[in-house]
């Protein structure tokens, strides 16, 4: 679990085919120091684990679902990526509850710089249009932010300058492919309200069949 607080940019410095599987080899600064080989980090808002660690690197063995549900399929050599380590119980929750299990990768549709801020519009599939609420929380690549505007298919988030200049949210532009993953209080709420209204229809047709 994490909070969506970017500790790090890391920068991709290689890649390795391993089946349907791509091992990531991701240099930092000083965040390695904070891991141990079979920790959780979130890359990019993609919960991995550390498989090999060195002072000023680590890997991780990305599998062929998750490539498949997030923009982790694209990266190439030298490009940034946004790190997070593991939440403890020691450690503020600043941003909100990430699990760093991405939901789906939305596109930017459009940019939009502002005296001290930028706005950025994020279109997504419209099925997940359910868990958008405006002013809401709501992690794009692992960035903790909150919505500002929705709309049927897309959603605006507003970034200050410390969170553009300390996130790869910067290298952004039209077109780019970003990691969501929408609040998990919305869908814990969506599942029990399913259950109780299938409880009651099951109730409701054996009181018709008796």
């Amino acid at each position: 679990m994490f909070t969506g607080l970017i500790e790090e940019i890391g920068i991709v410095k290689k890649i390795y085919i391993k089946g349907d599987s791509k091992i990531f080899e991701i240099s930092t600064n000083s965040i390695s120091s904070l891991l141990n080989i079979g920790d959780s980090i979130s890359v990019n808002g993609a919960c991995q684990t550390v498989v090999e660690l060195d002072k000023n690197m680590f890997k991780v063995d990305c599998v062929a679902e998750t490539l498949k549900k997030t923009n982790l399929e694209e990266l190439k050599v030298g490009d940034k990526v946004n790190l997070e380590t593991s939440l403890t119980l020691s450690k503020k929750i600043g941003g909100h509850l990430v699990l760093g299990h991405v939901d789906c990768v939305g596109t930017i549709s459009n940019i939009t710089k502002l005296s001290n801020s930028w706005l950025i519009e994020i279109a997504y599939p419209k099925e997940f249009s359910k868990y958008v609420v405006n002013v809401g929380s709501i992690a794009v690549n692992g960035v903790s932010l909150t919505i500002a505007q929705s709309k049927e298919d897309s959603l605006i988030v507003s970034i200050i300058p410390h969170t553009f200049e300390n996130t790869n949210l910067k290298y952004l532009r039209r077109g780019s492919k970003v990691n969501l993953e929408f609040d998990i209080i919305g869908k814990y709420v969506e599942k029990i309200l399913l259950a109780n209204n299938n409880s009651k229809q099951i109730d409701w047709l054996k009181l018709l069949s008796s």
